[in-house]
């Protein structure tokens, strides 16, 4: 389980993160990348997965055409690539992603889009991987997490995804320099829109009875380290990876003792551990949102779902 730090970066220039494959190679009549159409005129941008698809699809704006790897609902830890998009990726004027979160991405990334692409975690100030209980040990590696050295999940953060926000508008002006002053107004629209998110969390969450929240799983390191909570997870990084009795019950002890009144289940996970953790403590359940994916058909983006994630979080955590 992870303790987070209090200290919190300021959006200074472009950092590393968490959050999708964009890979950018000439942006004049290229073949249309995961169905977009060809000859539009629009530069190509792959992304791994919904945070960091959204963050393109709004800086891009009109001039990009937007693929996401992932498809929407599917938890992204275990995507593996077809080869169509593996030639997507290389094919694409841009790509943009979160090194760590998916290890196919990464490998298709290095070999064919190295020169034109962002790694969302490299324009930040990344955490250590949060530490496990024995599953995390036994798998780790499975996926792939525990090579980057770092916790992958940076979007949690708005205020590093504000500097996400500012590095992929500067990175898609250098790419497609006839809309530069277009993409870079609209990251520092994106931006604004994230420090004002930061603000309600911080006002939200500053008089709190209660700071450790019990996750499904250790994605919420960087929302914890920004408004001082302490994350107890129930999986470590990797979701899929299940507790065995003995740490379900260290779990539930550290429930009490932390006098914790809910167990946070996810959107795309099964909450049936979750469930069972929160009978045997004797506490509720409510949905805390990683952002990972969003359903097909969703009328959310990523705004309103962290927007609902803090109206869990404040009667969970009795915030005055």
């Amino acid at each position: 389980m992870l303790t987070s730090r209090n200290t919190a970066p300021r959006p200074l220039s472009t950092t590393t993160a968490v959050l999708a494959v964009a890979g950018l190679t000439g942006l004049a009549g290229l073949t249309a990348c995961g169905g977009a159409d060809a000859g539009s005129g629009k530069a190509e941008v792959v992304a791994s997965f919904y945070p960091v698809a959204w963050l393109a699809r709004e800086i891009g704006g009109a001039d990009t055409a937007v693929h996401t790897l992932t498809k929407p609902g599917a938890e992204p830890h275990d995507l593996e690539l077809t080869p169509r998009q593996i030639a997507d990726v290389g094919k694409a004027d841009f790509a943009v992603y979160v090194k760590g979160v998916q290890p196919a991405v990464d490998e298709a990334v290095a070999k064919h889009a190295k020169d034109k692409s962002l790694d969302a975690a490299s324009v930040v100030k990344t955490l250590p991987p949060p530490a496990g209980g024995e599953e995390e040990e036994e798998h780790e590696g499975d996926h792939g997490h525990a090579e980057v050295g770092y916790d992958p999940h940076v979007w949690l953060d708005p205020n590093r995804m504000a500097v996400i926000a500012t590095a992929l508008g500067d990175r898609l002006a250098k790419a497609d320099s006839a809309h530069a002053s277009a993409y870079k107004e609209r990251a520092k629209a994106v931006a604004a829109k994230l420090g004002a998110l930061d603000r309600q969390f911080r006002d939200g969450l500053k008089n709190c009875k209660h700071t450790s929240i019990v996750t499904a799983h250790a994605a919420f390191g960087y929302l914890s380290e920004r408004y001082g909570l302490r994350q107890v997870s129930i999986a470590g990084v990797d979701p899929t990876n299940e507790p065995s009795p003995k740490r379900l019950a260290e779990l539930t002890g550290q429930i009490k003792s932390a006098g914790a009144t809910t167990v946070f289940t996810e959107t795309l996970v099964s909450p049936k551990i979750g469930q069972t953790l929160a009978r045997e403590a004797g506490v509720r359940t409510a949905v805390l949102d990683p952002v990972e994916g969003v359903a097909d058909g969703s009328s959310d983006d990523y705004m309103t779902i962290m927007q609902k994630n803090l109206r869990t979080l404040r009667p969970a955590l009795e915030c005055s």
